[in-house]
């Protein structure tokens, strides 16, 4: 109850009310006190009047019209002279005087408050206008015991009828939250729950109904962000069983076109001119059928697994990914050079790394290739204040646009005739992997340049 929306708002309506309440009480209590003073005034000047019809009352009467009064005795002052009217014998010293003719709404507050947080009975001298103008001032002395009774009286009524009223106006306010804000939050909730049950299904995406603007936004908010997930796991389905296919179609050819590589063996041996020239094409042909199906099969398996972290010499893994290449260059004019330090430790997946180096030689010596030209394949490796840095750079023809402006995505970035875009792609992910980045410093005319960023420290958390 408590940690719900509507119990929360029950208890803060309630306090707010009963702090008004409390606002409202301290001045209501002060005017309590002075209408309190101003009707003992009106009754000392009262009871005086019996003196003033009759200058010879018996001591009997006196004490009886200053008890009736509440007071212990009463000063006229008319015609600018002061006369004693009526008194009595005085139980103590007075302790304070109070003058009601010029008061303040502050100072009247201030003396309320004393006169009900002391709990002492004391004597006090109150100042007044008569009534009716009959004389200039009226003063009387009385004891604050019965005062601060009435006062003490009073406030509870007044915090009593305050609690009431704080209550009920909880209880209509709760009801009202409870309708208006909680029933429409838990439709929401309740069709958010249904929704994550099955998210394909679009007959479970939320139709805004509330006439409150703010819940309406929401709703339609909701409403928007259901129906563009749905169609994006639709396309992903869609996307899945086609990648399912694809890649049972790969795996199918691949193997045909592996046994098809077989007989190019046989072919090329033939004696038939014709034959000899044209078995390289079929040759080349079928190969990058091959690679295309691997690569494609590759890239349609799980997410690459995360990469096992260890120290080691890149100058010796750079070794042996240009080593392989020379065998796949053979007598081709391609160099191939490395500016690495010996000592150059890097914190990395060497497996992971040497297929990202292998795929980026491999690109640059099949671009080269492509020209018919001699070229150049550069790698080096530096390391900097926080990361260690790769660079792979080639002499080639550079990338075209088309190439550039979706290098890293799948079956779009292929630059080579026949090429499926897979390669750049599955370095771009087991970069990403080690926290780095892979991007294409530079191309034109004069060649291109990969640089890869490894970062050297934790992701700070």
């Amino acid at each position: 109850m408590l940690n719900s929306l509507s119990g929360r708002f029950l208890i803060l309506t309630t306090v707010f009310v009963m702090i008004a309440e409390i606002l409202i009480f301290v001045p209501s209590v002060a005017r309590f006190r002075e209408d309190y003073l101003l009707d003992r005034l009106e009754r000392a000047q009262i009871a005086s009047l019996a003196l003033l019809a009759d200058d010879m009352i018996d001591r009997d009467l006196e004490e009886e019209l200053l008890l009736n009064a509440g007071v212990f005795n009463v000063v006229l002052r008319r015609d600018e002279a002061r006369q004693l009217v009526l008194s009595s014998p005085m139980p103590g010293v007075v302790s304070a005087t109070y003058d009601l003719r010029e008061t303040t709404a502050p100072g009247l507050i201030r003396d309320a408050m004393m006169v009900l947080f002391t709990r002492e009975p004391q004597l006090i001298r109150v100042i007044g206008n008569p009534l009716r103008d009959a004389g200039l001032l009226i003063e009387i002395t009385m004891d604050t015991a019965e005062l601060r009774g009435a006062m003490v009286d009073y406030g509870l009524r007044i915090l009593m009828l305050s609690l009431v009223i704080s209550v009920i106006t909880a209880v209509f306010l709760f009801l009202a939250v409870r309708r208006l804000l909680v029933k429409p939050i838990k439709s929401v909730v309740h069709h958010m729950l249904s929704y994550a049950q099955a998210p394909e299904d679009a007959r479970r995406i939320i139709k805004p109904t509330s006439s409150v603007r703010e819940l309406r936004e929401a709703e339609q908010a909701l409403q928007s962000l259901e129906t563009q997930l749905t169609q994006a796991l639709r396309q992903k389905e869609r996307l899945a069983q086609l990648g399912g296919a694809v890649a049972r179609v790969s795996h199918d050819l691949r193997n045909i076109l592996t046994s098809a590589q077989l007989f190019t063996d046989r072919i090329e041996a033939s004696e038939d001119p014709q034959v000899k020239r044209m078995a390289p094409k079929l040759v080349n042909s079928i190969t990058r059928a091959v690679s295309l199906c691997e690569t494609t099969l590759a890239f349609g398996k799980a997410e690459e697994p995360a990469p096992v972290m260890t120290l080691f010499n890149m100058a010796q893994l750079v070794d042996d990914v240009l080593d392989s290449e020379r065998l796949a260059i053979g007598d081709s004019d391609i160099s191939l050079s490395e500016d690495v330090p010996g000592s150059l430790m890097v914190r990395g997946d060497p497996e992971q790394l040497y297929r990202v180096l292998s795929n980026l030689v491999r690109n640059a010596r099949q671009a080269i290739l492509g020209t018919g030209k001699e070229g150049e394949i550069r790698v080096a490796a530096r390391a900097e204040d926080t990361a260690w840095v790769i660079e792979v750079a080639d002499t080639g023809p550079g990338l075209p646009p088309k190439a550039r402006e979706h290098l890293f995505q799948p079956f779009q970035g292929g630059v080579r005739k026949g090429g499926s875009g897979l390669g750049l792609a599955i370095v771009a992910e087991l970069v990403r992997g080690h926290g780095g980045t892979l991007k294409l410093a530079r191309s034109d005319a004069d060649g291109s340049l990969f640089e890869v960023r490894l970062p050297m420290g934790d992701l700070e958390h």
